[in-house]
């Protein structure tokens, strides 16, 4: 055998070593980088800081929208994440806010819903419920402000610490927002306007 092919143990072993070296610290740059990043959310529907789009728009009181709920990803849940609950709560409207939509029970494994998920019913297959919004209906109630200055609309994703609220569908949203508080691990925001 030519002895430039030729190996000891030791190179045999350094080799394995140093050629894995770069490798190793590869992965583990990879794995901080994942644990540092925050809990987020995101929409193709909504954009933080942007403007609601017609179709997530309510569809009475004067506002002719689409009612869709909008599509939304969240990634990085915190560790012990056993459930995601949304809400959407508009903190301009007169006396203590408005609640269009409050969404609890969805399990841990998913990390998106399409948009309309609510009116479509994709939600009742992962066992979710929803709460009464301030329209008197259950589940999703687009932006509808009076004229005037245009409203915030603030989107919540809440990584919670149990499997479910234990809350009835159709109870009011602010009961969900209060139950959420006392399991919840982390929380994604995006906050969006609409005005007429």
């Amino acid at each position: 055998m030519d002895r430039a092919h030729a190996s000891t143990p030791l190179s045999r072993c350094l080799r394995l070593v140093l050629g894995c070296a770069p490798l190793a610290l590869v992965a583990h740059a990879d794995v901080a980088a994942h644990a540092g990043e925050a809990f987020s959310v995101s929409s193709t529907t909504m954009h933080d800081g942007g403007r609601v789009a017609t179709a997530q728009v309510f569809n009475k009181g004067g506002c002719d929208g689409g009612n869709r709920s909008p599509q939304l990803t969240w990634h990085n849940a915190p560790a012990g994440t056993r459930s995601f609950a949304i809400t959407m709560f508009d903190p301009d409207a007169p006396g203590p806010g408005w609640w269009h939509w409050a969404v609890a029970d969805i399990p841990a494994r998913v990390t998106a819903l399409p948009e309309n998920a609510s009116a479509s019913g994709e939600l009742k297959p992962l066992g979710a419920v929803e709460a009464r919004n301030d329209f008197d209906a259950d589940g999703y109630g687009g932006p509808c402000p009076p004229p005037g200055k245009p409203h915030r609309y603030v989107i919540t994703v809440y990584a919670l610490s149990i499997d479910r609220l234990g809350i009835p569908q159709g109870r009011p949203a602010a009961l969900f927002d209060h139950e959420i508080a006392g399991s919840r691990l982390g929380s994604a925001q995006l906050t969006v306007t609409y005005g007429r």
